[in-house]
């Protein structure tokens, strides 16, 4: 049995998962997929990295400028030069030549960590303790449940308890958060591409189907050939929501880019991957740090869904729960913002 459970290994169950280990309290993160980050995420595709998901990381508050540092000073992070960063209406924009699942694998750094383990119930046990049921695995008990995953997947795992434990108005503010959707696409070129390029990524305000393209081996040193990342607009991504076959989708992103660009040979790349991203970024989210279900047993709810929709949301919201779940627990001395130093 641990003292906590924490669902969800993206920045805030990490940031969860690090504050109340580092206290004392013994912690354990469980995730469905087979690597830390949520949307953090960099895939190993042809002898090469692309990342599709988080972009890039912009320090837009004291969390994540003091993460930044951290990453930087360890050389995990470097900045990205597609922009002036001299203009003061600029964010600098900082990527990892590692993939940005780097990241996330810092902030797991030391923690007791159940990849491919899909949580299938959250019951009550009759000796008053979180049971957390799996499909395949042993099953785990915890004093306190922290759920950091998306507000739609976690009103699928808590909404059974919404009859006999959870209040209704907890149950109602998950209903409201909203995600938008998106496609990403990555894809590889020969080396001898011509590129023609000034830029490493744009963004497409008015086109309905592209939202951003970004030149992904720029992050790579010394990168043997060009991989591009797209990522679709949401409109375009709530067509192909319950489609198997998503190749067609990722066939027109690429020829709609290849006009947008001017780019002729945009459209035939030597390979692609696409992936989607049901719930990509919150369209509507809560105002408050986390969501606490008040219940006798601490259960609470973390992300980027609680006070904003970024990276600097994320990490708040993280520590925000842990401060939460500790005074419910047993108040102990938590290392608070200054953590990233300490792994």
């Amino acid at each position: 049995m641990f003292d906590v459970a924490v669902i969800g290994a993206g920045v805030a169950g990490l940031t969860v998962a690090q504050q109340l280990q580092q206290a004392g309290y013994t912690v354990v993160v469980v995730d469905k997929s087979r690597g830390v980050g949520g949307r953090a995420a960099t895939r190993r595709l042809q002898g090469t990295r692309a990342d599709h998901g988080l972009r890039y990381l912009e320090p837009n508050g004291e969390m994540s400028e003091q993460l930044v540092k951290v990453l930087c000073d360890r050389h995990i992070l470097q900045l990205w030069t597609d922009i002036d960063y001299s203009s003061p209406s600029k964010i600098p924009r900082y990527v990892a030549s590692e993939g940005m699942s780097a990241i996330a694998k810092f902030l797991a750094t030391g923690l007791e960590i159940k990849l491919n383990q899909r949580v299938q119930a959250i019951t009550v046990t009759d000796d008053k303790i979180w049971h957390l049921g799996f499909e395949a695995a042993e099953n785990i008990t915890a004093k306190a449940v922290v759920v950091a995953i998306p507000a739609p997947q976690a009103l699928m795992l808590l909404e059974p308890l919404a009859e006999s434990i959870l209040p209704a108005e907890f149950v109602d503010k998950l209903r409201s958060v909203e995600f938008d959707p998106c496609l990403a696409v990555m894809a590889g070129y020969p080396a001898q591409a011509e590129l023609n390029l000034d830029w490493n990524s744009v963004v497409f305000s008015d086109n309905s189907d592209l939202a951003w393209i970004g030149l992904d081996s720029s992050k790579r040193p010394n990168p043997e050939f060009p991989v591009f990342a797209i990522h679709s607009s949401a409109e375009f991504a709530k067509n192909y929501l319950d489609t198997e076959d998503l190749n067609p989708a990722a066939q027109h992103l690429l020829a709609t880019a290849a006009t947008e660009l001017n780019l002729s040979w945009f459209d035939a790349p030597e390979w692609y991957q696409i992936h989607r991203w049901r719930y990509a970024f919150p369209s509507y989210f809560l105002q408050s740090a986390f969501l606490d279900a008040l219940t006798s047993l601490p259960l609470i709810c973390c992300g980027d869904w609680c006070g904003g929709n970024l990276v600097e949301s994320a990490l708040n919201s993280g520590l925000a729960a842990a401060e939460q779940i500790n005074r419910q627990l047993g108040n102990l001395s938590l290392p608070g913002a200054t953590f990233f130093d300490t792994l």
